[in-house]
């Protein structure tokens, strides 16, 4: 399933969210397609420098950072920034931008930390060494804030090949949740798990931050689903 829109407009430019897209492009373009397998190797993140397993190009207190800019290829930067332009917009609107800011990083955090903590506790060492990448955790958090924020929006939603369908956000992010859920416990708690090199727990990881934060910081899940952005009223 393919987002395409959510309707919900927001209320102010979403300023953080445009210049986060902005920048994971930039890097993408400027950094990564010269030499792609030389930045993947030298900005990704890797779960063995953690526990001094192994040692990186860079500090893994700096590495988590830029790992989150990078990508292993067009469908991955394309799919990840699709959905951060569709859902970020609203949850930024939600939180303001600084706070939205924090968050994203924070999420980006957690969810990096997350699948780190299950490679390291169930992975072989191979797998410690597998370079961590991509800006998806921190959007998972992004998706978590979204389902608690707006669970009533309606999701413009593309079903390969010829379906368009929308969907309650509730129900849509309910699923993308499920099936990492599914795929983290049916992988091998590693990136390179069913050979699609998708950190399945950082997802997990990061969602459920986004959401117990959202909660905490706005009481979001005491909110009546809708499609409106008036839901949420930051002064609460």
């Amino acid at each position: 399933m393919l987002p395409l829109s959510d309707g919900v407009p927001a209320r102010r430019f979403p300023v953080v969210n445009v210049a986060l897209i902005v920048a994971n492009f930039a890097v993408w373009l400027l950094y990564e397609l010269p030499n792609l397998n030389s930045a993947v190797y030298h900005a990704s993140f890797y779960p063995c420098t953690v526990d001094n397993a192994c040692r990186g190009p860079e500090p893994w207190g700096l590495s988590w950072i830029t790992a989150m800019f990078m990508h292993g290829s067009w469908d991955h930067i394309l799919g990840n920034m699709l959905f951060l332009a569709i859902f970020g917009k609203n949850v930024e609107d939600a939180f303001g931008s600084l706070r939205y800011l924090a968050f994203y990083f924070a999420g980006g955090f957690v969810a990096m930390m997350t699948q780190t903590a299950m490679t390291l506790l169930f992975g072989t060492a191979a797998d410690g060494q597998v370079p961590n990448l991509g800006a998806s955790g921190a959007i998972a958090a992004v998706l978590g804030a979204y389902f608690l924020l707006y669970p009533g929006s309606r999701v413009r939603t593309w079903i390969f090949p010829i379906f368009f369908v929308s969907i309650p956000a509730w129900i849509f992010l309910g699923l993308w949740f499920l099936y990492q859920l599914i795929e983290a416990n049916f992988g091998l708690f590693s990136t390179s798990a069913n050979g699609g090199g998708v950190a399945f727990f950082a997802h997990v990881g990061g969602f459920i931050f986004g959401a117990v934060v959202t909660r905490l910081l706005t009481g979001a899940g005491r909110l009546q689903a809708t499609s409106a952005p008036s839901a949420y009223d930051p002064s609460q």
